[in-house]
């Protein structure tokens, strides 16, 4: 896809990999609009260049609203990216559903809501790319990442599952899936983070990829590399070297 003069929708752009992203596609000439809950960081990133509409992704109707405020103002939305989402670490031994469920909320019915906010008229266009940003922390299951982990595997079977429907209908389907990245989700993060990346490099990634058609963006590429050879590792063993990882930190804690 060539991104100068496309209309791209950012839906969680307020900060982070979202607000890197757009002001990348304003560098490649795409006319953007960008979306999350608070005007007021959305009017920083947007610096008077961007398109501001701001809308809660866990309300449908909301992002409903804002889609057809972008067209409107806009034109037809010839690419999505769907970058809303939230992190918390979770402690399997004292259990949260509040926390869980926030999760859920924000990062699956997040997406949901955000691909029924653009894809019926990209349908009836024959016309459209839907670029959901995943991790890779979705590929296995990780201790403290219960919930999101679970939300991360989720959206990358939701958006393959997605592919595969729309395969002959024009609208096509990205999944992107990002290792560990410099924002205010991983700023408080006590664990090393092994490869990270600042939000600028993981926008052009993002952009590159895009602009090349890939199905899947995966960075940066030590992390891709070693995210995907985990999966190959028989689930007794993975969770066997994970459980061994946790005792040696509470004996030397």
């Amino acid at each position: 896809m060539d991104l100068n003069g496309k209309v791209a929708w950012v839906v969680g752009a307020s900060s982070g990999i979202g607000a890197a992203v757009a002001r990348e596609l304003r560098s490649r000439g795409a006319r953007v609009a960008i979306s999350a809950r608070r005007h007021d960081l959305l009017a920083a990133v947007s610096a008077g260049d961007m398109l501001v509409v701001a809308a809660d992704v866990t309300d449908p109707k909301a992002l409903s609203a804002a889609a057809e405020l972008v067209r409107k103002e806009l034109g037809p939305i010839d690419l999505v990216i769907l970058s809303a989402g939230y992190w918390k670490q979770m402690d399997a031994h004292d259990w949260d559903t509040e926390m869980f469920d926030k999760i859920v909320q924000i990062n699956l019915v997040g997406m949901s809501n955000a691909v029924a906010a653009v894809l019926p008229e990209m349908l009836s266009r024959r016309s459209g790319l839907i670029a959901g940003i995943a991790s890779v922390a979705g590929y296995r299951g990780l201790a403290g990442s219960e919930a999101y982990g679970a939300t991360k595997a989720a959206q990358i079977n939701l958006l393959e599952a997605l592919r595969i429907s729309l395969a002959r209908s024009g609208v096509r389907v990205t999944t992107i899936c990002p290792g560990f990245v410099h924002t205010e989700l991983t700023a408080d993060n006590a664990f090393r983070m092994p490869f990270i990346i600042e939000a600028d490099e993981a926008a052009r990634s993002i952009c590159d990829g895009l602009e090349r058609d890939r199905t899947e963006i995966v960075f940066p590429k030590r992390m891709a590399v070693l995210a995907k050879a985990t999966r190959l590792i028989p689930v007794r063993a993975w969770s066997s070297l994970w459980a061994r990882n946790s005792r040696t930190r509470t004996e030397s804690s």
